[in-house]
């Protein structure tokens, strides 16, 4: 019960702020989305791909926290929020 009215806020906050920057400017919005995701999909090429050795930096480390985060909480969302009323 609670996780799923955590999970509803949560989406609900999730189109609060697309419905705020999509108001304020559709340009940065999209210009945002864009960046984001190729942020995650470099992230989620660091994670899946064969690693020749074990050490990642910088951008590589930070893209892979991203995705896994991002692949969390869509998880997190798909499991409990579809059994709240807010849909």
């Amino acid at each position: 019960m609670i996780l799923s009215l955590l999970a509803c806020a949560l989406l609900g906050c999730l189109a609060l702020i697309a419905y705020l920057s999509w108001s304020f400017s559709p340009r940065f919005t999209l210009a945002g989305a864009g960046l984001l995701s190729l942020l995650l999909a470099h992230g989620a090429w660091q994670t899946f791909r064969t690693r020749a050795r074990g050490h990642r930096g910088g951008l590589a480390a930070l893209t892979t926290v991203g995705f896994t985060v991002t692949a969390m909480t869509a998880l997190f969302l798909l499991l409990f929020s579809t059994g709240c009323d807010c849909l």
